[in-house]
């Protein structure tokens, strides 16, 4: 689901990553609101408060607000370069790149919260929002801008419009990927608002605070490593596959060489 880009990604590959990622963008979204009681995976809210901070001259609280709306776009930036970089490197999965930063960040969190003063939980905030600017922009590139999961405004908007084209089935005669696009943003949606529920679980019931985050990055890598392991396993078979074709070839063709062979022997050609 990390590797397969382009033609080669199926709509399986999308709802693979879309579920994963969707819940652990609920979990950080939940962690950012129950510790800072700020929005961690979008900005919309964010852009709000920073023009009504402008509009009543209160500048420095909003240059907090676009601090944090220039996070998201700092991660989503640093994400796409990272890929473009690296994209002709057919030996290196690119995509595993932002992952594991992001996969950083989250376990660096609740190491910083403990460490830092209370005054510096703004940087805290930031470093969420540039985590899920990376992750919502690799996510949109390796998807073909099929799918987004760090927020759910633009889910809504296009699940509204995808049910009511089901409607007018002469307009769009396409139902199969209607349907398909239909389940992958149902999809998104359950598994941001599972994260969101079981992060608020982990977080205030079981008193896991921040640490809630190692889980959300623990389900990162594991997602990694079995999408690794799933690739050789695959690879490993195929050329197992090819190597039984090349033999099972080479013995059909055997016998023929060596009849061949012996009558030349009992019947030299002629000069």
């Amino acid at each position: 689901m990390f590797r397969h880009q382009g033609k080669s990604r199926t709509v399986k590959h999308n709802l693979q990553i879309a579920t994963i990622l969707s819940f652990v963008a609920g979990m950080v979204n939940v962690c950012g609101f129950l510790a800072f009681s700020q929005l961690t995976t979008n900005v919309t809210g964010h852009f709000a408060l920073f023009i009504n901070d402008v509009a009543n001259l209160d500048f420095w609280r909003g240059t907090i607000y676009f601090l944090y709306i220039f996070s998201f776009l700092l991660g989503s930036f640093f994400s796409s370069i990272l890929i473009e970089t690296f994209k002709e490197n057919e030996k290196l999965n690119v995509f595993v790149l932002p992952t594991l930063i992001e996969c950083v960040i989250l376990v660096s969190i609740p190491f910083l919260s403990y460490t830092l003063e209370i005054k510096y939980i703004d940087l805290i905030v930031c470093l969420m929002l540039f985590a899920m600017g990376l992750q919502n922009s690799f996510v949109t590139k390796i998807s073909n801008a099929v799918v987004r999961t760090t927020h759910l405004t633009g889910l809504f908007t296009d699940l509204g419009i995808d049910i009511s084209h089901l409607f007018f089935p002469k307009s769009y005669p396409e139902r199969e990927l209607l349907k398909t696009n239909i389940q992958l943003r149902i999809y998104i949606i359950l598994f941001f608002f599972a994260g969101g529920i079981i992060g608020g679980f982990l977080y205030s019931k079981v008193d896991l605070k921040l640490n809630t985050l190692m889980v959300g990055t623990l389900i990162l890598i594991i997602s990694l490593f079995y999408d690794d392991l799933r690739y050789r396993l695959i690879l490993a078979n195929r050329k197992h596959k090819q190597r039984k074709k090349r033999k099972k070839a080479k013995n059909s063709h055997e016998p023929g060489l060596k009849g061949r062979t012996i009558g030349l022997l009992e019947n030299p050609p002629q000069e």
